[in-house]
C-alpha cells in the first residue's frame, strides 16, 4: 500500500512553488504561483508585493488553500499536495528573520530578497501560511470509473 505521508513530504521537498488559491472579500477567486519554503512545522512562507491580488485577499480574509503539484513526472501519473490553511503577513521583526533565513537557505539565495527589502517601509512582505488540514488525492473506483478520492495527510507525527 501506498505510504501517502511520505510521499506527500517528497513533494512538498522536491516542488519549490506553491500555488495559493485566495479569496476576494466578495468571494472572487485567484490562483498564484510563489517560491515558498517551510519549516519544521509544514508552515509555509513566501514574499509578494503587499499590494498584489492575493496579497490583499490574504489581508482581507486570511483563508487560502495551497496546491504542491509535481508535473515532473510522466503525464498521468502526477501527484500533489492539497492544503487548507490560515495566512497571515509577517509582521514581528524576529520572526521576518526566521522566515526570510529559511527562503534564502532552505530553498537557494534570491538575491533581491535581502533582508532590509523585506520589513519597514517596503513593498515587498513575507507571508506565512499555518495549514489546518492536508491531503492527497488516492485511487477509487465506482461502477468501473477510475476516481480521485481524498486521503488525509499528517505531516507531523506526535
Amino acid at each position: 500500500m501506498k505510504d501517502y505521508n511520505k510521499r506527500a513530504k517528497e513533494i512538498i521537498e522536491k516542488i519549490q512553488y506553491i500555488t495559493i488559491a485566495s479569496v476576494s472579500k466578495d468571494g472572487r477567486p485567484l490562483n498564484t504561483p510563489v517560491f515558498s519554503a517551510y519549516d519544521k512545522y509544514f508552515n509555509f512562507y513566501w514574499g509578494s508585493y503587499k499590494d498584489s491580488h492575493h496579497s490583499k485577499n490574504i489581508h482581507d480574509t486570511g483563508i487560502i488553500s495551497l496546491i504542491i503539484y509535481d508535473s515532473t513526472v510522466k503525464a498521468g501519473t502526477g501527484e500533489g499536495v492539497y492544503i487548507n490553511a490560515k495566512a497571515v503577513e509577517i509582521t514581528d521583526p524576529q520572526e521576518i528573520v526566521y522566515a526570510h533565513n529559511l527562503i534564502q537557505t532552505r530553498r537557494y539565495p534570491v538575491p533581491y530578497w535581502k533582508i532590509e527589502q523585506v520589513q519597514g517601509d517596503v513593498p515587498i512582505r513575507l507571508y506565512k501560511a499555518i495549514i489546518e488540514e492536508v491531503w492527497m488525492n488516492g485511487e477509487g473506483e465506482i461502477k468501473g470509473n477510475y476516481i480521485d478520492i481524498r486521503v488525509p495527510i499528517v505531516l507531523l507525527k506526535g
